[in-house]
């Protein structure tokens, strides 16, 4: 290689990169470097434009899974592209106090001391939480620095820090002011072994096999079969209900009944809830222990018999007392069957159950005197926000699910049987006086004074976190300035959970305005075969083994790749690999930029002095830039991802690198643009690249351009550049050593195997290119004693070829002709079948759809075998 006095830099520049990049030896330092530098920490004072985003709070107990990883990486990614367009950036971390798990954590390392809570206190148990959280919680963070994650570690914060713990006294004291917070006895979601009652997010359904049996209540004509899996409630039965309309039981209804096993009598009442298509069209009706029950009980004023204690234990007088509920389900039916009252049974009966997430006991629904928000309200302000366009969700298809949640939202349960978590503020007096508690006031003193012993479900104080993390409910500067935040970005799964919760808190506390302008929703990362991750399917993944093997690129590239908006995100191991080596060709084409003098100094010459490979690549950058600007706008990090991963290796790797690399080695004034074209084309494609790959981007742009640090460089604009006739020229060279690679593939030619050819280009834009064709197809000069034995015409063009020599004829000929021989063979098949009127007729679509499939792609097959045997030479 010729050294060239612009190349001054070339040598130490290329000290700097090692011949293979190695992640592990340039991520840690790099990031800690951008932490130090200050790159992602937030100014309240700038005069930028804000782009704010909150992290969906992880668990304290939590570590970095796929889903994690996937969610970080399109958080950073917009906002690493919105720190590079010149706005002020707060990407807000911090953690949830996931107040069942984490008691859950600190309860089993006391078990293995052999203690519980209750030997030790409230607050030293709540003392041992904290020092837990100090020592073992937050391990996440760690992880969140290994993947790249640019946020404003300054501004940290945990659900129950003082600050958020004052926002969520505050707000509560509000809602209970405005009687939007009250507290009444109702049906609950119980986990007996948690002994707490839990959301319906944590409540996990699954299909087990339990039993169906069907029962006959009263005696002769006056009888009636109910139907239940869950016999041991029936001993809290209080009536029997049928359709008002159902004809059958007309004449029963006003009258009673005897309730098997109890000898008490319960009524029949009508109620339209009850369908009158589904088993015997009459249900029994149990207020205190299921949601529909209670409803029924509330309309025809029935008592609620708890019979069931906390621990899910029989408190029912009689021979089931103190029975666990599946000891009793099975007892109390062997009672009914002893009695003839077991019309039928049903067994295994599978059927979905609901389990508490964190410790797999079954559910009871119970009834509770709990602390409830009255949702209607607020939830209407949460829908009437989206339907005026204030926020917007995407994708908006996923607005008919927002709709239909919090169109429907019933009253939200929020207190928790806890010792961990933010402590209900209410204090209650000794003759019944019940006192809620603002932050800025004292509680009640004096004997008989005591409060509440129940906290907060977490979902309340992380339905705060979009402004109570900017110092709500003060008028801090943070909140003037990065309230509201600009994007959401969350996963589908707890749009009703989390996000409504937000929209409802934010408009609430926040004078009608909303907490986010948009809602970017995305799937749930599956398996490559699209199944669900779980340690118990052995499919699940760590991504810090993958980042291990890969690096964080590699494995940030591969999510991004899979994003597309509101749908599922299959991933593998190998598509991991090819990103790894999509960072190793990015590496290994910018050394060859940097040993060839490649240069981002001074401006771009003018077009007259561009090769049409120079233009050409220039159009296809610009218009890569609008492309991918329009595609973040859009959030699709799916077709940005694979855009800039074809327009990178295919059109600047693979093409224009290649076309390039003659007129590099002969050196010159062509070469000298050629230099400073390569470097704008590297620059550029390197900063549209660092958002989604961060570490391998900086360590190449700063050594490419002696810039500070590509997290600070300015976003790449269209510059508006554009030449369609050298897009078109070079489209036209692709197109003609394309397909002559292809003939020498299917000729059985090596790679890097010389053919001689004459080549025809007269009348075709292909005269300038002759050299860059021969030397990207392998063909040499036709000299004295050439045979054309393959003529290839292409696009205007004539490509002859003489392989004497080059292949064995006779063997390949054999080998064509068996592969033709087996496609006509398919094709007579497939035609066969589908000239058969009574299989087309009868078969399955997808069967037929098949077979056509095979017609078409023999019928492609005898075409290409049969142009490679006419190609052959003859002899």
């Amino acid at each position: 290689m010729n050294q060239h006095p612009a190349d001054a830099g070339v040598d130490s520049a290329l000290e700097t990169l090692p011949t293979q990049y190695t992640p592990a030896d340039v991520e840690g330092p790099l990031y800690e470097r951008w932490v130090e530098r200050g790159y992602f920490t937030a100014d309240d004072k700038s005069e930028k434009p804000p782009y704010t985003i909150v992290i969906p709070p992880p668990n304290v107990t939590g570590s970095l899974h796929l889903g994690h990883a996937f969610e970080h990486t399109i958080i950073d990614s917009l906002t690493r592209r919105k720190r590079m367009q010149g706005y002020e950036v707060l990407w807000q971390p911090g953690m949830d106090h996931a107040g069942i798990a984490t008691q859950n954590v600190v309860e089993r390392e006391l078990a293995k001391e052999g203690k519980s809570r209750h030997d030790l206190g409230r607050d030293a148990f709540v003392e041992r939480v904290w020092q837990w959280k100090a020592e073992s919680g937050g391990q996440i963070s760690g992880q969140m620095r290994r993947l790249g994650d640019g946020v404003d570690w300054s501004r940290e914060r945990f659900t129950m820090d003082e600050g958020l713990s004052q926002a969520v006294q505050t707000i509560f004291k509000r809602l209970y002011d405005d009687e939007l917070i009250y507290r009444a006895e109702r049906i609950i979601n119980w986990c007996p072994r948690c002994l707490t009652a839990i959301s319906d997010i944590e409540v996990e359904y699954q299909e087990d096999e339990g039993e169906l049996v069907s029962i006959r209540y009263g005696e002769g004509e006056n009888s009636i079969v109910v139907a239940t899996t869950r016999a041991e409630t029936m001993l809290g039965d209080t009536a029997v209900a049928v359709h008002p309309d159902d004809e059958r039981y007309k004449h029963m209804v006003g009258t009673e009944i005897e309730l098997p096993l109890t000898g008490r009598r319960i009524p029949i009442v009508a109620d339209a809830h009850v369908d009158p298509e589904f088993g015997t069209g009459a249900v029994k009706v149990t207020p205190a222990h299921d949601p529909n029950d209670f409803e029924i009980g509330q309309r025809h004023d029935l008592p609620a018999i708890t019979v069931l204690d906390e621990h899910g234990v029989i408190t029912a007088h009689g021979p089931f007392l103190g029975l666990d509920r599946f000891e009793a389900r099975s007892a109390i039916v062997a009672a009914l069957r002893a009695d003839s009252r077991i019309v039928a049974e049903k067994r295994p009966y599978v059927h979905s159950v609901g389990h508490c997430s964190r410790c797999k006991t079954t559910i009871e629904p119970r009834l509770s005197m709990q602390w409830w928000v009255k949702v209607a309200p607020l939830a209407k302000a949460a829908g009437d926000a989206v339907r005026d366009g204030s926020v917007q969700i995407h994708p908006k298809e996923m607005e008919s699910r927002y709709f239909a949640w919090v169109d429907n939202l019933h009253d939200w349960c929020i207190s928790r049987q806890l010792w961990w978590g933010h402590r209900i503020p209410v204090w209650y007096g000794p003759n019944g006086e019940i006192v809620c508690v603002g932050p800025d006031e004292e509680p009640p003193t004096g004997e008989g004074w005591r409060q509440d012993t129940d906290v907060l479900d977490t979902w309340f104080s992380s339905g705060l976190w979009p402004f109570s993390t900017l110092g709500w409910p003060g008028q801090t500067p943070s909140l003037e300035k990065f309230f509201p935040t600009s994007v959401l970005v969350t996963g589908y799964d707890i749009l009703f959970f989390w996000v409504a919760r937000m929209m409802m808190f934010g408009l609430y506390a926040m004078d009608g305005t909303p907490p986010f302008h948009t809602i970017a929703l995305h799937g749930m990362v599956r398996d490559q075969f699209g199944k669900k991750m779980s340690k118990s399917f052995g499919n699940a993944v760590n991504p810090l083994d993958w980042m291990d093997a890969y690096g964080a690129d590699a494995l940030r590239f591969t999510l991004a790749r899979g994003a597309n908006p509101g749908t599922d995100v299959p991933i593998g191991e190998d598509w991991v690999q090819g990103s790894r080596n999509f960072c190793n060709k990015i590496w290994n084409a910018t050394r060859f930029a940097l040993m060839n003098g490649a240069t981002v100094e001074g401006p771009l010459p003018a077009a007259e002095q561009l090769s049409a490979a120079d233009r050409w690549i220039l159009s296809r950058l610009n218009t890569t830039v609008a492309e991918v600007d329009a595609l973040y706008d859009d959030y699709q990090f799916a077709k940005l991802t694979d855009a800039l991963f074809h327009f990178a290796w295919d059109e600047v790797f693979d093409w224009y690198v290649e076309l390039t690399k003659s007129t590099l080695a002969e050196g010159g004034p062509a070469a000298e643009v050629t230099r400073r074209v390569l470097g704008e084309v590297l620059d550029v494609t390197l900063r549209l690249l660092h958002p989604i790959t961060p570490f391998v981007t900086e360590t190449l742009w700063t050594t490419l351009t002696g810039g500070e640090s590509v997290v600070i460089a300015e976003w790449p604009a269209d510059s508006g550049f554009r030449d369609s006739a050298a897009e078109k020229e070079i489209e036209l060279l692709q197109q003609v050593i394309t397909e002559v690679r292809r003939f020498r593939s299917d000729q059985g030619l090596k790679p890097g195997q010389r053919v001689a050819a004459r080549l025809t280009l007269e009348g075709t834009s292909l005269v300038a290119h002759e050299g860059a064709l021969r030397s990207l197809a392998r063909l040499t000069p036709a000299e004295e004693g050439f045979h054309a034995t393959a003529t290839l015409p292409i696009a205007g063009a004539t490509v002859e070829l003489d392989l004497s020599g080059a292949i064995d004829v006779e063997a390949e000929r054999k080998r064509l002709s068996k592969d033709l021989a087996a496609a006509e063979k398919e094709l007579a098949q497939a035609g066969a079948k589908l000239g058969n009127e009574a299989f087309v007729a009868k078969a399955a679509p997808a069967a037929v759809d098949k077979i056509r499939g095979r017609l078409a792609k023999a019928t492609e097959d005898i075409e290409r075998l049969t142009a490679q045997l006419e190609a052959l030479p003859k002899g």
